[in-house]
């Protein structure tokens, strides 16, 4: 599996790390119970930190898509559907939340950050 960062991105490389990874094991690319890379390997292929790498991981752990074993690795987790759906919408709903307040804190009216919103969804396919 290729992973490929934009270091112009405006999305953290952890983050961008993460998704793809997290893309990988919701398509079904990155099998139950399949080891990922591990982190120094992974960071030494991407050209980042090792902090990096290991912060892409936490995330991925915490958000219940894989299971870290001591001294062994980072390995996907089985996907119960219904789980994942939760999770997704809460990740959605805290990051909306965050977004609103950005917008509010900033002047910026309901309208222009539907707009925004509508962009990026437009980007994203």
């Amino acid at each position: 599996m290729q992973l490929h960062i934009d270091p112009g991105s405006s999305d953290p490389i952890y983050e961008q790390i993460r998704a793809a990874l997290a893309a990988a094991i919701l398509s079904g690319e990155l099998a139950s119970g399949e080891a990922l890379p591990s982190i120094r390997t992974l960071a030494r292929d991407l050209r980042v930190s090792v902090i990096t790498t290991t912060r892409a991981y936490n995330e991925l752990v915490a958000d219940g898509l894989a299971d870290s074993v001591r001294g062994k690795g980072v390995f996907v987790r089985a996907q119960d559907p219904d789980e994942l759906r939760a999770r997704a919408l809460d990740r959605i709903e805290r990051s909306l939340g965050e977004a609103v307040d950005a917008a509010r804190s900033g002047g910026i009216d309901d309208a222009m950050l539907r707009t925004m919103l509508g962009r990026r969804i437009e980007e994203e396919r």
